[in-house]
């Protein structure tokens, strides 16, 4: 089960604590450092999932805690990130307004996340978990997902959080988007009728 690409999912969430603690450590360059580690913890999802293919080291271990490591780090970054600019937003930009277009898409992106989620687990249930696989716009929404948050971590100044910001809308578009795509290829399976004895089982869990 420990093989090279699980245990760099596992790093991954080992990461997140130590990124909350750098976020928020009082020191100058602790934001940098902060988002330093946020995008090495991105990059551990990009080469879990390569060496897992290469290698041929997929396992149902690593296909459970891979989407879970992802969501754990994203949510939890933008609740910090949200958490930061209200209190502090003022400190870089004036317009409060400005605030909301970071709360506004953290809402969007954590409310897809938790209904793709649940629309993945119900078409696994049901034996037809590839109709939802990941495509290509959730991926591009991922990167430009993270280079934003990356940013918006840093907040070296304004201009980095203007173009932040601008990437994290984008990505929010794009979340939109493969939202869209997921129930849209699951949503006839969603109108199928559900035998009562499987949908009990579901229903229990």
């Amino acid at each position: 089960m420990l093989n090279l690409p699980n245990i760099l999912t596992l790093l991954r969430v080992v990461m997140i604590p130590v990124f909350v603690a750098l976020f928020y450590y009082p020191t100058p360059r602790s934001n940098m450092i902060a988002a330093f580690v946020f995008v090495l913890a991105a990059l551990t999802d990009l080469l879990d999932g390569y060496l897992a293919r290469k290698l041929k080291q997929t396992t149902k271990f690593g296909a459970f805690l891979d989407p879970v490591a992802d969501k754990i780090m994203v949510c939890t970054a933008l609740v910090l990130i949200v958490e930061y600019y209200s209190v502090h937003g003022r400190d870089f930009i004036t317009d409060f307004s400005f605030n909301l277009l970071i709360s506004i898409p953290a809402i969007v992106i954590i409310s897809r996340e938790i209904l793709v989620s649940a629309l993945r687990e119900w078409m696994a249930e049901i034996g037809k978990r590839a109709v939802v696989a990941v495509s290509k716009i959730g991926k591009w929404k991922t990167t430009i997902q993270m280079i934003a948050i990356a940013g918006l971590i840093w907040r070296h100044n304004n201009i980095m959080i203007y173009l932040a910001t601008v990437l994290l809308i984008v990505a929010t578009i794009l979340t939109i988007w493969s939202m869209i795509v997921y129930l849209k290829a699951g949503i006839s399976n969603m109108m199928e009728p559900v035998d009562p004895a499987k949908s009990a089982i579901v229903s229990n869990k």
